[in-house]
């Protein structure tokens, strides 16, 4: 009895770390499955004959956190650690990076527009190789590294409202607001996968994006706060023998209408990002014809991508049963 809960204590916790360290493994698996429907025909029948992959192991490097110590600094980018309107004032290149900051310093307070960048070069020269796994995993991992850049609390040292008196925003915000409302949301947009004309730029816009993001963020959850007590704004859990507060549906909810669109809008973008960086690296790996390598889609598998992207395009993948995340 003991090793069942000791099992099932584990895989909370698992969950729980999950959630807390970057978009939910429902986002991640949501703005994956999105990209692929962006992209070009040769591109889309690969990515969409390995869609399962893309999808399921979205939170990988999430996982890795648990084994790798190096991981973490890789999501998430501190900028007031880095100086006053760093976002702003940074090199953008690594080697420009370490020689102002020291690589130690990268590593301890964040580099994730770094990651994106490197992930980037890794997955042009999979594609260059004709490489399939090495695709999909660099895939995977851009994929999910871009998705960290859009969350705004990935870029600040109150990465969790912390130093506010705000402790639980992270999760509120990229987790439990998704979970609530993913059936209300917009996970349409007739946006095609474009070339990148500069992939620092445009990752460093990301961030910079999410970082001026931040203060409303807080301060929308103040303005929700002032109008509930902590019997309406908080929930009540028992976990490791010990009373924990949350964020209630109820105040969920409410911090959503107060921000408006930004959640579904911040998806939407991740899933565009994404998809221009995997056109960007097979474009610059000199659109290799990717039925050479690997085998074609099936008849099959073509006949139900047609039919999810109608459904894309008129948001009824969830009606229709067809975002995978949610999937029965």
């Amino acid at each position: 009895m003991k090793t069942v809960y000791k099992f099932l204590l584990c895989n909370v916790l698992i969950v729980c770390v999950l959630f807390l360290c970057s978009w939910g493994y429902l986002v991640h698996k949501t703005v994956h499955q999105l990209a692929v429907y962006q992209l070009p025909t040769p591109l889309q029948n690969f990515f969409y004959a390995n869609m399962d992959y893309l999808v399921n192991q979205s939170a990988r490097p999430d996982k890795r956190k648990r084994f790798d110590s190096t991981e973490g600094a890789k999501h998430f980018i501190d900028f007031e650690y880095y100086g006053e309107n760093a976002q702003n004032k940074m090199p953008t290149t690594w080697q420009k990076a370490v020689k102002k900051y020291t690589a130690d310093t990268l590593y301890k307070y964040g580099y994730v527009p770094f990651v994106v960048v490197e992930m980037q070069n890794k997955l042009t020269e999979a594609f260059r190789q004709c490489k399939k796994d090495s695709i999909l995993f660099y895939a995977n991992d851009l994929g999910h590294y871009i998705g960290d850049a859009h969350v705004p609390l990935h870029t600040t040292e109150n990465y969790d409202g912390q130093l506010t008196n705000q402790k639980g925003l992270h999760a509120l915000w990229e987790t439990t607001i998704p979970e609530i409302e993913i059936n209300q949301f917009n996970l349409s947009t007739t946006h095609k996968a474009t070339y990148i004309s500069n992939v620092e730029a445009t990752i460093w816009k990301t961030v910079r994006t999410s970082y001026a993001m931040v203060n409303n963020v807080l301060e929308q959850e103040k303005k929700v706060s002032a109008t509930m007590n902590d019997a309406t704004k908080f929930r009540t859990q028992i976990r490791n023998g010990k009373e924990t507060k949350q964020y209630s549906t109820a105040f969920a909810k409410a911090y959503n209408v107060v921000l408006k669109n930004t959640i579904n809008e911040r998806l939407i973008t991740t899933s565009q990002t994404i998809a221009d960086f995997f056109y960007f690296s097979w474009v610059n790996a000199g659109k290799p014809n990717l039925e050479n390598c690997f085998a074609t889609p099936s008849e099959l598998q073509l006949k139900n991508l047609q039919a999810e992207l109608l459904m894309f395009k008129n948001n009824q993948l969830i009606q229709n049963n067809m975002l995978k995340a949610k999937a029965k």
